[in-house]
């Protein structure tokens, strides 16, 4: 057998009678072979199978297909059909693969080609909703057919060894902190908008945390880039501007915010410590951010023009937002700790609403009437 180049070995992942041929490297873990392989999106919902629904969990070897998921991953695939990017797939097959190596010794022993009966039964361990959206991309968009993702074929030692498989590889999965989502995401608008105003603005520049949703009880940093981040999505929520205009009005607004309250510049002349800061006021945790995010949002809805909006943001001032405040009791606060609850968010707004003089919505006056009867 000679050396296919890997092109060659990419155009060979086809039907060849009644057997399926994939070029393949040949791989052992725990004393079992694997073959990592190239397939073709046009095969993956021909030959890649998952549980049937109606079956009960303990007889299946993979959770229930969330659809309500798959919406959001193929948009990513149409909508991104230069940069998409999928991790492999993980597949059983109940069935005979034979391996062909390209060579009978050294590296070529393990390159080459495995050849699977078409009867045989391929079951994804890993990546059921990628499979599910690759299918649905494809309805839209045939041209996708050619392109390739990776896929990791073990051999099928029944039921038992399936199912500790998804357990092994969903173990470990830890997902990671939305601020550093954020910190690496180049085609969501606000998170480009949230790392600018991380970097640049005067309030924030230095004293956001990029990587971790969660500052240590020592940290130097007074906020997290995923806080910036949702505050700011709540400010500009359904405002129709340029993405400029976005960043220009957030950071003229994040700026007003931190006139009237000093504690943030305090900090940043080092004549106070931000753990002292995190640890005496709400200010600078997220439910306050996304709360007076809202609140900016009011404002801007009423005018862009910060001659307008900025003297009522002058209200804040009357805001006590120390800890020891009761008042936050209930609302930012549940025993003394911060609450990031939809409802405590909404509770937290109302009462900034209030020391505005600022009407509340349908919505959340249901939640204030709820919370003056002691429902809430």
């Amino acid at each position: 057998m000679g050396s296919p180049s890997p092109s060659q070995l990419v155009d060979t992942a086809t039907s060849s009678g009644f057997e399926y041929i994939f070029p393949a490297i040949r791989g052992v873990q725990a004393g079992r072979e694997f073959y990592v392989s190239m397939c073709p999106l046009r095969l993956i919902p021909k030959i890649f199978l998952f549980d049937e629904d109606e079956l009960t969990p303990e007889v299946r070897a993979q959770r229930v297909l969330n659809k309500g998921r798959l919406p959001a991953l193929t948009r990513y695939i149409i909508d991104n059909p230069d940069n998409y990017v999928f991790s492999a797939l993980t597949a059983s097959v109940d069935g005979e693969m034979h391996f062909e190596g390209i060579a009978d010794t050294g590296v070529g022993m393990r390159a080459g080609q495995i050849r699977i009966p078409m009867a045989a039964r391929f079951l994804i361990n890993d990546g059921q909703h990628r499979r599910a959206a690759i299918e649905q991309a494809l309805k839209e968009n045939p041209d996708l057919g050619e392109e390739t993702i990776a896929v990791v074929f073990f051999h099928d030692s029944g039921l038992a060894r399936c199912q500790q498989m998804f357990a092994d590889l969903n173990r470990h999965a830890v997902r990671p902190p939305r601020s550093i989502g954020v910190l690496y995401d180049h085609r969501d608008d606000l998170a480009i908008i949230a790392r600018l105003l991380a970097m640049r603005c005067p309030v924030f520049k230095g004293h956001v945390e990029m990587e971790s949703s969660t500052l240590a009880q020592r940290s130097r940093k007074l906020f997290t880039l995923s806080s910036v981040y949702s505050a700011t999505q709540s400010l500009l929520q359904g405002l129709e501007i340029k993405k400029e205009k976005a960043q220009e009005l957030a950071e003229q607004f994040w700026e007003a915010v931190d006139e009237v309250i000093p504690e943030w510049d305090l900090v940043r002349r080092r004549e106070l410590a931000a753990a002292e800061v995190r640890r005496d006021y709400i200010h600078t945790h997220g439910i306050a951010l996304h709360a007076i995010g809202r609140i900016g949002n009011t404002l801007l809805r009423s005018s862009e023009a910060p001659k307008v909006w900025k003297p009522k943001l002058i209200r804040l001032k009357s805001v006590d937002w120390s800890r020891t405040n009761s008042d936050w009791e209930g609302r930012a606060l549940i025993g003394g700790r911060v609450s990031k609850s939809h409802q405590n968010l909404t509770l937290t707004v109302n009462y900034l609403r209030q020391r505005m003089k600022l009407r509340l919505s349908p919505e959340e006056q249901r939640v204030e009437d709820a919370y003056l009867r002691g429902d809430a």
